[in-house]
């Protein structure tokens, strides 16, 4: 089945089943390997993407349930104000160590600062909830979102 769809501000076409998860259309179809693949059941975070802004777990969310919403990805969420800021803070304080998690923790990231540009840490509790990082970066996490919403 054919679905048009905005990926990163670019129109695409994919022929694809409408059951296709969303990460197997951006990983394996349109060549956009920045989305991980960890659990495939929306526990670990690694496939975060934006929908029309929001953080959806790309691999439990169907092609079909896209519709007509603009999909971001960890390719281009640095061309956002938030993601910018969220790359800069995560560069400045060396998040990551393995790397694995880590497009899915700044995606997740940069939703909560475009939603809420003051986060508490509550609000960065609840949204970064079911980002799993193996290596326990949190604390990493924590202080670049907090120095992300200071910039």
């Amino acid at each position: 089945m054919k679905f048009d769809l905005t990926i990163n501000g670019e129109a695409r076409q994919v022929d694809v089943p409408e059951d296709m998860p969303l990460l197997w259309v951006l990983r394996d179809v349109v060549g956009l390997t920045g989305t991980k693949f960890g659990c495939g059941i929306a526990q670990c975070g690694a496939c975060t993407v934006h929908l029309d802004g929001e953080a959806i777990r790309s691999c439990v969310t169907p092609v079909s349930a896209v519709g007509a919403g603009a999909i971001t990805t960890i390719e281009a969420v640095g061309g956002t104000p938030e993601g910018r800021k969220v790359q800069d803070a995560w560069l400045t304080l060396e998040v990551v160590q393995c790397g694995y998690c880590q497009s899915g923790q700044i995606m997740s990231a940069t939703a909560l600062l475009k939603a809420t540009p003051k986060p508490t840490d509550a609000d960065i509790d609840d949204a970064m909830a079911g980002n799993i990082c193996r290596c326990g970066t949190y604390p990493r996490i924590r202080a670049a979102i907090k120095t992300a919403a200071e910039a």
